[in-house]
């Protein structure tokens, strides 16, 4: 019987993605049992099922009613069983109909007339950073670290926008992403929290919550007395959302809206200077930019897994699946699966159809993914006109994480 790789291991993924592996599974084992062994000072848990092909990864995001958001949230590890009716209350975590609803809500604050305005100050943003970098890299050795330069700044000030925190603020949401998303990697996270029992406490729980919580109350409170073109302004003032709803909004749209376009930028930049023929064939205009942004999403997906929980007993790719099993959709793989992407280990930017699962699919598809794809549109097209040269000046620095697709630094040569 052939070998199962164990693509659990956070600690595998600061290397780089295990395509490998991801392989191994697709073609042996496409629903696959993982063991969920201590690493990195959090405990066992009882073990998951690995979904890796495309077609089963899409299924199972599609039929919530099979494969529960709610009953035991999304992240792999179990949530302390105290904090799992808090962490249903986001609307990640809850299934139809309950889901619709918030997701309606939400939805109104992302007007036409903002995404226009949204556009025009992300495009200046862009073309403010990417020319800084380049001085950078000219008074250095020509090259820059473009992480540190360009996309982190890029994503969190968008997102500051959008929400409408103050200047004088806005390092807290980079400090809120980095302790929820990036608890596996000690260099983001920091000194771990444990609890009484020397247990590390789960960065999602109320706890740990409370400062970010308290917060949203704050700016709420403030957008109420003094409105404007924002997020938080729109949410503020909806009557149906209770106070619970919108501070759960908050910790969603500054996790999830920050941290998908702070990993999605450096990957596909990274992805473009390790192929120059395909950078200087996207600066010369064909192949058309969106078609390339898509592409440099199945490439670099910015989330690597999500979990479900089986809410009945039944069948996937031959195996039985109990009702209360950990069902763990890998992204990555899907993205590769050689049953529905031609050559996928080549990155072809006018690759079309692309079905790529990226963003999810079925009712979480997600929300803020038009607004990802403009941000990514604008910066490479602003990195196109801005660095003419873009090349490796060393490997990449990658987040220790089973969760997101993150690069911490990237060391790219531009002169």
């Amino acid at each position: 019987m052939t070998f199962v790789p164990d693509v659990f291991d956070p600690r595998q993924y600061a290397a780089g993605v295990p395509y490998d592996a991801y392989r191994v599974l697709r073609d042996h084992h496409p629903v696959a049992r993982q063991d969920e062994h201590e690493v990195l000072g959090w405990p066992a848990g009882p073990g998951f099922w690995a979904v890796t092909r495309h077609a089963d990864v899409v299924r199972v995001l599609k039929d919530s009613a099979t494969y529960s958001s709610h009953l035991g949230a999304t992240q792999i590890r179990d949530p302390d069983p105290d904090d799992l009716p808090f962490i249903r209350r986001m609307m990640l975590n809850q299934d139809p109909p309950g889901h619709g609803r918030l997701r309606r809500l939400v939805s109104r604050a992302f007007t036409p007339r903002r995404i226009d305005r949204f556009e025009r100050v992300a495009q200046e943003r862009a073309r403010t950073l990417l020319a800084h970098a380049l001085e950078t890299a000219r008074a250095a050795d020509g090259t820059v670290d473009l992480v540190g330069a360009v996309t982190d700044d890029y994503a969190l000030l968008n997102l500051a926008d959008l929400l409408g925190v103050p200047e004088t603020d806005r390092k807290l949401l980079l400090h809120w992403t980095q302790r929820v998303i990036g608890y596996q990697d000690p260099d983001e996270a920091g000194p771990q929290v444990l609890d009484g029992q020397g247990r590390p406490v789960n960065p999602r729980s109320p706890a740990m919550l409370r400062d970010m919580f308290g917060y949203a109350r704050q700016l709420a409170a403030h957008k109420r007395r003094f409105p404007d073109d924002d997020v938080m302004t729109t949410l503020a003032h909806d009557a149906e959302l209770a106070e619970s709803e919108l501070e759960m909004f908050f910790f969603l749209l500054t996790v999830a809206g920050n941290d998908t376009v702070r990993s999605a930028a450096p990957g596909g930049l990274l992805a473009l200077a390790e192929h120059p023929e395909s950078y200087e064939r996207l600066r010369t205009g064909e192949p058309e930019l969106p078609a390339a942004v898509d592409e440099l999403l199945r490439w670099h997906p910015p989330v690597l897994t999500f979990r479900r929980t089986a809410a009945v007993d039944t069948e996937l790719a031959g195996r039985r699946i109990r009702a209360g099993d950990k069902v763990v959709v890998f992204h990555a793989s899907a993205n590769r699966d050689e049953r529905v992407f031609t050559d996928p280990d080549r990155l072809d930017l006018s690759r079309a159809p692309n079905p790529h699962v990226s963003f999810g699919d079925g009712p979480h598809v997600c929300l803020g993914a038009h607004f990802a794809r403009l941000q990514l549109r604008v910066l490479y097209r602003e990195a196109m006109r801005t660095l003419p040269v873009l090349r490796p000046a060393g490997p990449p620095e990658r987040l220790v994480s089973n969760f997101i697709n993150g690069i911490k630094s990237l060391p790219i040569q531009v002169t």
